[in-house]
């Protein structure tokens, strides 16, 4: 159907009260045939994708900002003032097209994914949990003021956490225990203010979930988030998985690791370094330069990826995004931690935030951000908002393949063969190392939300003992000799998905499965092969189920350990090809 011109250009959707003459026009419209219910469904979609880039924009502005009073209160209004008034009518409207879709039936296989999502949504909602969605949102924002306020004085200046990384890849073993050290106390310093947060934020989800008739906030969080092809159960036998084939993956990594280093067990200052004792990869200088290679990279790779990357290139400044722009790169004081791409959904823009400090990892947050831009720009044709969002598995996908698949073009950045290697094997090495710590963060989280009335000391063992079983960071057994007990037990602090979108992380794991099998492909028939089909799934955004998504790309929804250890081979028979 053609778009819809339902919403006016002058629409500020921040504002409920210009929100509300339109929301109410589409719950009285009158409605007599499919046709009309596809055109109501059209502008309705219109309607939804104004309100989502206003909150976009707002967040952006937010987390580029913490330490601005006014981008925090009009982020904060938001939530408290508007979204709570937004959500009954959201249901209102989800209600009226279950009950619509009955009586005038729409083509079963167009609209079979926003149908069966949108029944479930009804069927969770309760107008009782509206406040606390709000309260949640203001205390998932103060963890962000939090997290972007934490700096620490080093070598004569201020520097971020993200600044303090590049630390962990020096040479001199003494330099990079001081830097580990002082991140570690700061983090320390908030321990006790993000455990109260947590406890706060743990509570209040679980009254949400028993308002919802749910056991626990774990089926409500399965629900919410659309999981219908795969259950708890599956997660715990992919947990196993991962302990079986890639711990003891880890763990040759790690005898490696130490064997090169020449000690007899590594510390937590240890697994960044070269191991041979080379400088630090530098693969750029600043958030415009970033740019500029990853783009020229895009391009060698395939042309198709070098114009859809080229369109976010407009208002790039020193410091990232101006108003309007698509990207805010480099790191500095006041930022919020971490990374994403948020498609502001009227415009159809993609927007890239990231903390690049220099390092190889801001070249594969930079890659990976780049392949959600992607997906989102392969499906900004599509008419319904519901569509242009796939399921976050496959969202994953589209960015952990792209830092497999651009590897052979990985001479933008880097100049000699040894560093070509170094980053490869980096890179190989990360994309199956860190699934004993995606497992440890969703176990983490299935035993919290599974027992939220622990207590701190409880929630300390716990972690631990995850720790003992999947490894430190997910890596490595490493010595804690003569380090407070209390860094190692508040380690999970530093992952932010635990506070701001809980259960958002097993979707990482799952989507490397299919991330390893597309780059598999790759060698096995070609790189352009690999890349149409990559394309061609992207471009189906989330009008199909999970696994259709996954064929779409020729790859198995498959979580066993079969899948999981012939990839694990497939990587270390790749590794085996490069240099030390």
């Amino acid at each position: 159907m053609p778009e819809s011109a339902f919403v006016p250009d002058t629409l500020d959707a921040s504002e409920f009260e210009q929100i509300e003459p339109l929301l109410n026009e589409l719950l009285q419209r009158e409605i007599a045939s499919s046709a009309d219910l596809e055109r109501w469904l059209i502008d309705r979609s219109d309607l939804e994708s104004a309100i989502s880039e206003a909150q976009a924009d707002l967040y952006i502005t937010m987390t580029r900002h913490t330490d601005d009073e006014e981008a925090q209160r009009a982020y904060l209004a938001y939530i408290e003032e508007v979204a709570p008034r937004l959500k009954p009518l959201f249901f209102e409207m989800d209600k009226r097209l279950v009950a619509l879709s009955e009586r005038y039936p729409l083509d079963s296989r167009r609209y079979e994914v926003i149908l069966r999502d949108t029944r479930a949504g009804v069927e969770l909602f309760r107008e009782e949990n509206i406040p606390i969605q709000t309260e949640l949102s203001r205390l998932e924002q103060k963890f962000e003021q939090i997290a972007g306020a934490q700096t620490v004085e080093f070598e004569g200046r201020e520097r971020t956490l993200p600044e303090m990384a590049t630390y962990q890849e020096r040479t001199d073993r003494d330099l990079r225990e001081r830097a580990w050290r002082a991140v570690a106390q700061r983090r320390l310093q908030d321990a006790d203010t993000l455990d109260e947060l947590y406890d706060e934020m743990v509570r209040l989800r679980d009254e949400m979930a028993r308002n919802a008739d749910c056991p626990s906030f774990i089926e409500y969080a399965f629900k919410s988030k659309l999981r219908f092809d795969y259950t708890p159960e599956d997660c715990m036998r992919f947990h196993e998985s991962i302990e079986r084939v890639v711990v003891p993956f880890n763990e040759r990594l790690a005898q490696r690791r130490a064997r090169l280093l020449g000690v007899d067990r590594l510390r937590p200052w240890d697994l960044s370094v070269d191991p041979l004792g080379r400088q630090p990869l530098r693969p750029f200088e600043g958030g415009r330069e970033l740019f500029d290679r990853t783009l020229g990279m895009f391009r060698d790779l395939d042309p198709r990826l070098g114009d859809l990357f080229g369109t976010l290139g407009e208002g790039l400044g020193d410091n990232g995004a101006a108003v309007g722009a698509c990207l805010d790169l480099d790191t500095r004081p006041g930022k919020a931690p971490g990374g994403y791409q948020y498609m502001r959904d009227r415009s159809r823009r993609p927007f890239i935030f990231m903390n690049a400090a220099g390092l190889h990892s801001d070249v594969e947050t930079m890659i990976h951000e780049g392949g959600h831009a992607f997906h989102s720009l392969r499906c900004a044709g599509e008419p319904l908002l519901h569509y242009r969002h796939a399921p976050i598995e496959f969202c994953e996908v589209a960015s952990m393949a792209m830092e497999l698949l651009s590897m052979p073009r990985w001479d933008a950045f880097y100049t000699s063969e040894d560093e070509l290697a170094r980053a490869r094997r980096k890179q190989i090495e990360g994309a199956v190392s860190i699934l004993p710590w995606i497992a440890t963060i969703d176990a983490f989280q299935h035993w919290v939300y599974a027992n939220p009335a622990h207590s701190h000391e409880q929630r300390a063992r716990t972690w631990l003992d995850l720790e003992e079983r999947f490894g430190y960071a997910g890596r490595a057994r490493v010595d804690f000799e003569g380090i407070d007990a209390r860094i190692r037990e508040t380690a999970w602090h530093k992952q932010g998905h635990i506070f701001g979108v809980p259960f958002y992380y097993i979707e990482y794991a799952i989507a490397q499965l299919g991330a390893l099998q597309l780059w598999a492909l790759s060698l096995e028939e070609g790189l352009e092969s690999a890349i149409d089909r990559y394309l061609s799934a992207l471009s189906l955004g989330g009008s199909r189920p999970l696994p259709e998504l996954f064929e779409a790309a020729g790859l198995r929804f498959d979580f066993s350990e079969d899948l999981l250890g012939s990839l694990v081979d497939r990587a270390e028979h790749e590794l085996a090809k490069l240099p030390e």
